[in-house]
């Protein structure tokens, strides 16, 4: 592939070209990883560019140890935010860079590349072979009220009072998880994922408009407000000729370059955040009832591979193994669709990579003197799961259980945190790694990211993180995962997802993940009175909501941990 695009480099006189991760959906999970394709990486975020004389793969903090492995002898890898592509690229004379303008924005663009190369839009697929292979017309199907919590009708007309009153006579809702949100439609167009490859328009006269394949909607178009229409995907812009109106808005991390210059060939465009990034986070009674039940059976799942795995001979056990046992627990739930992610089984040094994915090539059997760490989850009807637990085979030395602690220690600040006076992200960052930046040690990945009501496992805007300084509200949901990792040697994470409850002025947060902790691994002495306290009730708790659906064995195995 790298050969393909440098021909297509030299035919078309450029010096350059990028493929990114993302699809024109610009969602994480696509169903092609060009990533993949061209440099044999499988992380789920960065982007390629492929000069003549040199080929550049960019990443996150997540991600650098696994792009050395799997992509280091062909590239150069770079990790963002400490390197740009502008600073790769000033090294050289102007240079003319390609890219396909229904893959990036022009908020990316302008980002990655502002001053430091000619950028010209080519619309020419380099991946249609590929993508063709895969793109199967996949049905849509809908969820009523007394699963999603609310009509699509009563979320349109609060999504039409919103526009109102920022006076934006068209929105182009150009993510479609939120077209999914507002219709409460469900699809398998993603890899683990129930999101349906749908755009829409909001349009002056408070109609929507649905863009995608209209073979996927013929068992549910009865089901959906009259008040929508459809067309094709390549009928965006005969569409827009026919909108009345002056302004446009559209969100500039999801509205490619393609489809703005199409509107901006009308219409005034105001760009904002989505504004339904914002109803979606806040989930409602229904909801949060929804994914509490989804959290009782896929801890039950987790729980059983916990004991199954602590009791097996594990000379017999290789990280796929582990992998495949795990998924067959929570197969056993008749409400188990799909995995919510691929699951990260790392045993040992693999441990260390934070998003590992392992393989044919890079499988480890376990060791009883190393760690291994898994992050899973599942996508159940109705509701999206994601748990990590670090797991001890052996008498731990006194130094892992020390690290261990220290993490668990800032899983514990952030649990039981108050949020009124917390308020964002950015301070429930600062408090998941005060215990191990005390002896000067730190992980390079957000602390918890925001989840959806059965849908991405990754969802915005709130998370905890560095640079998030979203207000925190009621009815979010968010994951607490803070870690420690040690390139070569083991990976730490323990990872619960939960939610906010309370009022206003007394806001909290409430666990949705119940499985146990790996107790070997805690030094109890680093724990306050009030740590061992939070240990014993969740220990309490687990037991309580997990253990009628256990056989005996496994109940008495886990009532010892408490």
């Amino acid at each position: 592939m790298i050969n393909k695009i440098k021909n297509f480099i030299n035919l078309n006189n450029l010096d350059g070209y990028i493929v990114p991760k993302n699809d024109e959906f610009f969602t994480e999970y696509s169903k092609t990883n060009k990533l993949e394709i061209v440099a044999k990486f499988t992380g789920s975020a960065g982007f390629i560019i492929i000069l003549k004389n040199g080929n550049h793969l960019f990443v996150d903090g997540r991600y650098t140890i696994q792009a050395e492995r799997q992509s280091g002898k062909k590239f150069n890898i770079h990790e963002i935010p400490n390197v740009w592509p502008k600073d790769i690229l000033k090294n050289y004379k102007t240079l003319n860079i390609g890219f396909d303008p229904k893959l990036f924005t022009k908020d990316t663009l302008k980002l990655y590349f502002e001053n430091s190369c000619n950028l010209f839009p080519i619309n020419s697929d380099l991946f249609k072979d590929v993508t063709e292979k895969i793109n199967k017309h996949n049905l849509v199907y809908s969820i009523n009220s007394s699963i999603a919590g609310e009509s699509s009708t009563s979320k349109i007309k609060r999504l039409k009072k919103i526009i109102e009153r920022k006076r934006i006579d068209n929105l182009f809702i150009s993510a479609s998880e939120n077209v999914c949100w507002l219709l409460n439609i469900r699809g398998k167009d993603l890899p683990n994922s129930p999101v349906v490859n749908f755009q829409a328009i909001l349009t002056s006269s408070k109609k929507v408009i649905l863009f995608g394949n209209k073979k996927k909607l013929n068992t549910i178009k009865k089901k959906l407000n009259k008040k929508i229409t459809f067309f094709e995907k390549d009928k965006f812009f005969e569409v827009l000729r026919s909108l009345k109106g002056k302004t446009f808005c559209i969100d500039g991390k999801t509205c490619s370059v393609l489809n703005e210059n199409l509107i901006n060939s009308k219409f005034i465009i105001k760009k904002r955040i989505d504004p339904i990034y914002d109803l979606k986070a806040v989930k409602n009674k229904i909801e949060i009832k929804n994914m509490i039940d989804a959290h009782i059976q896929d801890g039950v799942a987790v729980t059983k591979f916990l004991y199954w795995i602590k009791n097996s001979n594990i000379k017999n056990l290789d990280e796929i193994k582990v992998e495949k046992k795990l998924e067959s627990f929570r197969k056993r739930s008749k409400n188990f669709l799909y995995p919510s992610f691929n699951t990260i089984a790392g045993s040992g040094p693999n441990g260390a990579i934070i998003h590992y994915r392992s393989n044919k090539k890079s499988n480890r059997k376990l060791n009883k003197d190393h760690l291994l760490l898994v992050d899973s989850g599942g996508q159940y009807k109705w509701g999206t799961t994601d748990v990590t637990r670090t797991i001890s085979f052996n008498k731990p030395n006194k130094k892992i259980k020390e690290l261990y602690t220290r993490v668990l220690k800032g899983h514990i600040a952030v649990a039981t945190s108050k949020i009124d006076k917390i308020k964002n992200g950015n301070n429930l960052d600062k408090l998941a790694r005060r215990s191990l930046n005390s002896i000067n040690l730190d992980y390079r990945h957000g602390t918890g990211h925001g989840v959806g009501f059965f849908m991405n496992v990754h969802e915005g805007p709130q998370s905890i993180s560095k640079n998030n300084f979203v207000k925190l509200k009621k009815g979010m949901i968010v994951s607490n995962e803070p870690g420690f990792y040690l390139e070569n040697k083991f990976g730490i994470r323990i990872e619960n997802l939960v939610y906010i409850d309370g009022n206003n002025k007394n806001l909290f947060f409430k666990n949705l993940t119940f499985a146990p902790l790996e107790k070997d691994l805690i030094e109890e002495s680093l724990l306050t009175k009030n740590e061992k306290n939070y240990i014993l009730n969740y220990h309490l708790e687990t037991y309580s909501k997990i253990s009628p659906f256990l056989n005996n064995k496994e109940r008495r195995w886990l009532v010892k941990l408490i």
